[in-house]
């Protein structure tokens, strides 16, 4: 068996790619987009939120539930004494734990999405503190699991499995930690470990309150006389502005001002790239990207080769960006014009109702059961559409089994959040559809899967916009905004990942992370990424401390993920538009599929081996494509004299 983790947040973006609030009025029509960004949780539209009560009807109810969890917390001990010894023993005690977790994902759930509407209310920071602090109760109750499944063996497990069918759910997961033999902590021991766990998320949330709470906000002057207070979010719009001396500004007074705290971020990354090796430590892990990939049975090569493969593959995205600096019309490309529309004529905006328009006719493509899915989404409040004030920046999508999944936005309106809104209904019903086909032990899949679902829905929206455009210019902005895509979610996304491997050696080698240090491999990989010394982008050092705004390197390896998902979905999207039922069923078993497989499995089955070559040629064949296919639009437009 295994233990799922309370609300599995499948995060995207929510630094990286964080998509601000767009200025306008307090209130707007369906045909607009209102700006709540400055306005308190309690006065938002309760149609522009989520309906968090379908988990618990009231604060009360919660309290409720936790006193009961608590309740059943209890009852672990007495029935661990001789758990092994009869398969009805064995399920008993496997029901009574998949209920103490689902309680504490609802109880949590509850928590968590209601916070991060509202990051300053310290009752919800409160609230979430009390149902980590039952995790750490549940770890050290049930921290004599694996060694009695070790005890037990897999012989007798299978006998066991045949005289009680109502074990099999949980074949898959006993299979796990009987691998895992060699890793697994006597139970005094891993009740030492689990009580760890009290304080183990602690860097990564500081950091998340530093960058969007408690960071002081700085007030600059655009061109245009308009004075700003620079907070992620106005960061976010204005780094995208028009006018290059915008852009420049708002890019380098952010960081500047970020920097002053620079030995602070240092000092929380150092202590949770440390975490990490704790863990790798005491259980008998090679590195600390062994200890990741381990119990997904990923062999590390895996994630080396995704970042040769991309290393070795960036002329796609310097041919992009040369083309982008002339669609600018810049002398020189810098860093600070990366986030700028290359179609500087087409601001296109798509009201929330356009958007859902869009994703509904697009997705057709998956059958009249995902599509009935998105309905229900849309039609019942999964979603938290717009910013407010103190919300978390971003965006992500978290499901809650037996209940729904919860999808947070802080929609603009632009192509971009037009496309984040179709990623993380692509993890919405990924959630969906586990939780429907799967028992609760084997929904949650595994993260390698996680960014799959999400950016095949990226490759669907791309090629529906393209085949239903005719306008030159509308399509060159639609490639401009896919490629951004591409840019943001394998490129930069790979670059952390070389960075994030690098801090964990540095750790092992028992070095500290400083604020020098993280500085200086973070520009040189940024340098080498962008094509500094080539001369195709120059990269400021105001871009060194960056990394410090990255709240995902505290997931723990989990930014290769958004890469490798990419690879995988741009051949999967190519399988499913071109292919028949066949392909389009193979792609809705890999959703249905969850966790009761090893991913590379369950991905090689619908259609993609990771572990060969060929999916990433695919996927930079299709890149450089895409960026010749541009570049023979601009030749039209150009002789046209359209640009």
């Amino acid at each position: 068996m295994k233990f799922r983790q309370p609300l599995l947040l499948c995060v995207i973006l929510m630094i990286v790619l964080a998509l601000p609030a767009i200025p306008g009025t307090k209130s707007a029509g369906k045909s607009e987009i209102p700006d709540y960004s400055l306005t308190e949780r309690k006065d938002i539209p309760v149609e522009y939120t989520w309906r968090i009560e379908d988990i618990y009807s009231s604060p009360d109810e919660w309290k409720k539930e936790k006193a009961r969890g608590k309740k059943m917390l209890g009852q672990i001990e007495k029935m661990s004494k001789d758990w092994t010894t009869s398969p009805q023993k064995m399920l008993a005690l496997a029901k009574l734990v998949d209920e103490i977790e689902l309680t504490g994902e609802k109880l949590y759930g509850y928590a968590r999405l209601q916070s991060d509407g509202d990051m300053s209310n310290s009752t919800l920071q409160q609230m979430k503190g009390e149902i980590q602090n039952f995790y750490v109760q549940f770890n050290t109750k049930t921290s004599f699991v694996e060694t009695d499944v070790l005890l037990l063996g897999k012989e007798k497990f299978n006998q066991y499995l045949q005289k009680e069918p109502g074990l099999k759910p949980y074949a898959f997961g006993v299979e796990k930690i009987l691998r895992t033999k060699d890793h697994v902590l006597p139970p005094d021991q891993q009740k030492i470990y689990s009580l760890s766990r009290l304080f183990s998320g602690t860097p990564g949330r500081a950091s998340r309150l530093l960058n969007d709470v408690d960071l002081p906000k700085p007030e600059v002057t655009l061109s245009n006389g308009e004075k700003i207070i620079l907070n992620y979010a106005n960061y976010a719009r204005y780094r995208a502005a028009k006018n290059p001396a915008d852009r420049a500004l708002v890019v380098k007074i952010y960081w500047k001002n970020h920097k002053q705290f620079e030995n602070t971020f240092a000092a929380l990354f150092d202590g949770g790239i440390k975490q990490h090796l704790f863990y790798t430590r005491i259980h008998n892990y090679k590195d600390c990207l062994e200890a990741k990939l381990y119990s997904d049975n990923i062999d590390p090569a895996v994630y080396h080769n995704l970042v040769k493969s991309v290393r070795e593959n960036l002329e796609p995205l310097h041919r992009y960006i040369k083309l982008k600096q002339e669609l600018l019309g810049l002398d020189k490309f810098r860093y600070e014009d990366i986030y700028a529309s290359s179609v500087k004529s087409i601001d296109k905006k798509y009201t929330y109702d356009e958007a859902q328009k869009i994703i509904l006719k697009m997705m057709e493509v998956l059958g009249n059961d995902y599509t009935a899915a998105l309905k229900e989404a849309f039609a019942n409040r999964w979603i938290d559409r717009y910013p407010n004030k103190n919300k978390q920046t971003g965006a992500y999508s978290g499901g809650i089994y037996g209940v729904h999944p919860y999808i947070k936005m802080n929609y603009d309106g632009s192509y971009r959040n037009l496309s984040t809104l179709a990623h993380e209904l692509g993890h919405a019903l990924h959630s969906y559809f586990s939780d429907k086909t799967q028992h609760y032990i084997n929904a949650d899949y595994p993260s390698f899967l996680a960014e799959i679902a999400s950016t095949f829905n990226e490759n669907v929206l791309m090629d529906y916009l393209l085949k239903n455009e005719k306008d030159d210019l509308f399509k060159l902005y639609i490639l401009d905004a896919y490629m951004q895509q591409v840019k943001g979610t394998l490129y930069r996304q790979t670059q952390f990942a070389e960075f994030e491997l690098a801090m964990h050696r540095r750790v092992e080698a028992g070095k500290t992370l400083t604020a020098e240090w993280l500085n200086k491999k973070y520009l040189d990989l940024t340098r080498f990424y962008y094509g500094h010394d080539k001369g195709v982008t120059e990269v400021g050092d105001y871009i060194q401390d960056e990394w410090g705004n990255v709240p995902h390197f505290f997931l723990y390896y989990y930014v290769y993920t958004y890469s490798t998902g990419m690879i995988a979905s741009t051949a999967l999207a190519e399988m499913v538009i071109k292919g028949k039922k066949e392909e389009r069923e193979k792609f809705l078993n890999l959703l249905k599929a969850g966790g009761s497989r090893y991913p590379l499995d369950t991905l090689k089955r619908a259609g993609v081996d990771m572990t060969t070559s060929k999916p990433y040629e695919a996927a930079f064949k299709r890149y450089s494509h895409l960026v010749s296919e541009m570049e023979a639009i601009v030749k039209r437009l150009k002789k046209n004299k359209k640009i």
